[in-house]
C-alpha cells in the first residue's frame, strides 16, 4: 500500500485517541537482529516490529532463532557472558506479524499482566470473501484438541471466552480486509472465528487449505500503560507490502476511493529458485 493509505488507516483508527507515539531511541543499530524492527527501548520495556516467519519464543523444534532469544542477545549486546535478561508480555503466531512487548524485569512484566485487560490490540487481516455483516462480535468458548488446533466447542466447561472485534476496512470481488481489536487474547483466537464462520484469513494452512503466500494477519498497533510511569504509550506497525498484492487503491488526495480496483486473482507461480534459506518477495506469495 502507499504511505497516504498506510497514513489514511492509522488515523481513521486513532481517530479519537490523543495519545502521541513515542518516538524511537535508545537503538543499538549495530546488534538490530534481522526480522524485527526496534520500535522502541526503554530501560523497562522494548517494542518490536515482528516480521512474518519468526517464532516468538521458544518451541520443542526451535531454541535459538525467536524474537525472545534474538533480543536477548540484543541487549546483552552480543555478550553471551552478560546476565541481562528479557520477559515475554504476549506472544503472535509465528507467521503473524507485528508488534510486539518485552520488559527487562519480571516485576514489570507482572504489572504488565495486570493491566491486560485494559490494553488495546489491533490487527489487520485479509480474508476469502466478502462478509454479510460488515461489523461485529465473533464470541465463542475456544478449547485445544489433542493435535494442537483450536476450535469452539459448546459450554464454558469445555473452553474459555474469546471475543473478537471486526470491522470491514476494504472489499474487493474475492476478498476482505477487516480491522480486529482482540477482546480476549486466547491462542489462534481470530484466525478460528474467522475460519468457523467461512471467512479464513489468506495463507492458513493451519485452519485453511490455503496456499496463496505468507498468513495474512498483521499485528497494528498496540496501547497502553507504561508499566514503570503510567504514561500512556502507542505503537503502531507499517502495514506489509504484501497487503497491497490484494487491494491496488489509487487517490490523488491520499483518501480511500468508494471503489476498489477488484483483483483478478493470484498471478502465475514463479520459476522455482534455487534454495538459499531466505525468502524473496516472490517466493512470500501474492494474493
Amino acid at each position: 500500500m502507499s504511505t497516504k493509505i498506510d497514513n489514511y488507516l492509522v488515523c481513521m483508527i486513532f481517530y479519537n485517541s490523543k495519545t502521541m507515539t513515542p518516538k524511537v531511541r535508545n537503538v543499538r543499530s549495530k546488534y538490530v537482529p534481522e526480522g524485527i524492527k526496534i520500535l522502541y527501548e526503554d530501560r523497562d520495556i522494548i517494542v518490536i516490529d515482528k516480521s512474518s516467519g519468526l517464532l516468538s519464543v521458544k518451541a520443542r523444534y526451535e531454541k535459538e532463532k525467536t524474537a525472545h532469544q534474538l533480543l536477548i542477545n540484543y541487549v546483552r549486546k552480543g555478550n553471551p557472558k552478560a546476565k541481562t535478561n528479557l520477559f515475554v508480555v504476549h506472544r503472535l503466531d509465528r507467521e503473524t506479524s507485528g508488534v510486539m512487548v518485552f520488559t527487562k524485569s519480571y516485576e514489570l512484566r507482572e504489572k504488565f499482566a495486570a493491566q491486560w485487560k485494559n490494553v488495546e490490540k489491533k490487527y489487520l487481516a485479509v480474508v476469502q470473501g466478502n462478509l454479510a455483516e460488515k461489523s461485529g462480535i465473533i464470541e465463542s468458548y475456544l478449547a485445544e484438541k489433542d493435535d494442537y488446533m483450536m476450535s469452539s466447542v459448546k459450554t464454558p466447561e469445555e473452553g474459555k471466552l474469546a471475543r473478537t472485534r471486526y470491522r470491514v476496512i476494504k472489499e474487493s470481488k474475492d476478498y476482505s480486509l477487516l480491522e480486529i481489536d482482540l477482546l480476549t487474547g486466547k491462542k489462534n483466537q481470530i484466525r478460528v472465528h474467522l475460519s468457523e464462520r467461512g471467512y479464513p484469513i489468506l495463507g492458513d494452512l493451519k485452519y485453511n487449505e490455503n496456499p496463496q503466500g505468507r498468513l495474512a494477519l498483521h499485528a497494528l498497533s498496540i496501547k497502553f500503560k507504561h508499566p514503570f510511569n503510567k504514561e500512556e504509550m502507542v505503537f503502531e506497525t507499517k502495514i506489509p507490502d504484501y497487503f497491497s498484492n490484494c487491494f491496488e487503491i489509487q487517490d490523488k488526495d491520499g483518501d480511500l476511493p468508494r471503489k476498489t480496483k477488484p483483483f483478478k486473482g493470484p498471478k502465475r507461480a514463479p520459476k522455482k529458485e534455487k534454495k538459499t534459506g531466505i525468502k524473496t518477495k516472490t517466493q512470500q506469495g501474492k494474493c
